[in-house]
Order: structure tokens, then sequence, then C-alpha cells
């Protein structure tokens, strides 16, 4: 069964070296204990903040040669998104998954451009469609030479500050590609219901890994981080780092 789950996990964003180092030591302690695979994942730019006064990272260029570091040193396999077109070219030279933002999945020419770097496109699915929608987005990437097109469930609006993830979108979209990951930490924020940040609770994390496991979902994405709540994004939503590695133990399990 791990053979065939792929496990993205990171910091949300690029906060310094550091951070990068301890992330990736304890994925390559779980790849060398469980036999897995982890992608690594950090943004260097999280350019859909909440506040113009929320931390963004250290920008492409840095961001990118800290990515390849990480690449380099620990040979782990990276992913990060992109927010412009004209970023895809460089990302790709480094990362082996370029990640479109959810609120971006109908953007043409970051479609486009993502599929000619030749590398994995995962589309994140947008909180305003639903699974069967995201044949479109898949058929822009393929059109324009993707090889491979990944999707993934974060869930969906619900009023206002809220989400709710409706699990069978999993399936729909396994009809699509035959990847479809779970987010399992962004599917529990609250979007912008934090006083100028986006809030949400980490306990149910767990949960929704399980749920879309039931659900057929061949791969899960966790944004973790040694001290979570001092994070600098998303900080009630990622998982505590010591808390990973049971938690992907126990979705590799048949």
């Amino acid at each position: 069964m791990k053979d065939k789950i792929t496990i993205i996990a990171g910091p949300c964003v690029i906060e310094s070296a550091e951070l990068l180092d301890t992330v990736a030591r304890k994925l390559v302690d779980i790849n060398t204990k469980l036999g897995t695979d982890i992608i690594f994942k950090a943004s260097f730019d999280k350019a859909n903040r909440t506040s113009i006064r929320s931390f963004r990272g250290p920008g492409l260029t840095r961001g990118l040669q800290m990515l390849a570091d990480i690449k380099s040193q620990y040979s782990l396999r990276i992913l990060t998104d992109i927010h412009e077109s004209q970023q895809a070219e460089a990302v790709g030279e480094v990362c082996d998954v370029l990640q479109i933002p959810a609120f971006l999945c109908r953007q043409t020419d970051l479609l486009v451009a993502a599929a000619k770097t030749g590398c994995t496109v995962n589309i994140k699915k947008a909180q305003f469609l639903s699974g069967q929608d995201m044949k479109y987005p898949v058929e822009k990437a393929r059109d324009a030479g993707a090889k491979e097109v990944w999707l993934t469930e974060r869930g969906n609006m619900m009023g206002y500050n809220n989400l709710v993830v409706d699990f069978r979108n999993i399936p729909d979209m396994l009809e699509i590609v035959p990847t479809v990951i779970m987010d399992c930490t962004h599917s529990v924020q609250r979007p912008g219901g934090s006083d100028g940040k986006t809030g949400g609770d980490r306990r149910f994390v767990p949960q929704m890994a399980l749920a879309a496991k039931a659900f057929g979902a061949t791969g899960y994405f966790f944004e973790v981080h040694p001290t979570p709540d001092e994070g600098l994004s998303d900080a009630a939503n990622m998982l505590e780092l010591d808390k990973l590695e049971a938690l992907v133990k126990k979705l590799i399990e048949d």
C-alpha cells in the first residue's frame, strides 16, 4: 500500500533554513523507518495571505535556492506552489511538483505554464468548485503537455469563515485522474476568521486523513511544524511535526 500512496509534508512557508532542515531530517527519518517517499513541501511566497501585513516568505530567488539546498542535501523530492505564470520555468528547474493554489485553479495561463515545465502538476480544487468541475483545469494542463496531473481536495466554503469537506469529491476526481490527494491541514481552516489571519483547528487533521482514506484517496498533504503555534503562516492548522510519523504509519497500513 505504501508504494501507491503519495505523501506531501512540510511547513506552510519557508521561515528559515533551520526550519527546513529540521523538517527535512524528520521526513528522511520517517522514509527510512516506514519505506515511504514523502515529498517535501514549502512555499517561497504566500501570495494569498489574508492581510497585507502577514509574512509571505523569502521570495522566488532566495526561496528556490533554499529548496534546492534541501533537495541536494536530503535527496527529497520537492513541491512548491506558483502564483504567476512567469514563475513556472524557474520553479520547474528546482522542483519536481508544481502546485496550483486552489484560488487560481481556473487560471489558464498559470496551468499552461506549469504544464510546459514537464514537472508533475498538482492542482488544488477551488473552494467554489465541485470535484466533477476539476476536469476542466486538468484538460487545460493536459492539452498544454502535462505528463502527470494530480488533484487535491481541500474543502469548500460553507458560510462565512468556514469550510466543509464533501468526501464524495475524492471518488469523483478519481474518475478524472489516478492521483487524488487529501489536503488534511488546509481543510480544517477557517479562512480569514482570526483577526486578519486564517484560523482553524488542527485537532481534526488525523480524522480528515482517515476519512479520506475510506473514500479512496491515493495521497495525503500535511503542513507540519515543530512548534506550529509559533508558525508564521497557517499556525492554527499545521500538524505538530512529532505527530506525523504515527499518522503516516496508520495511513499506509492495509
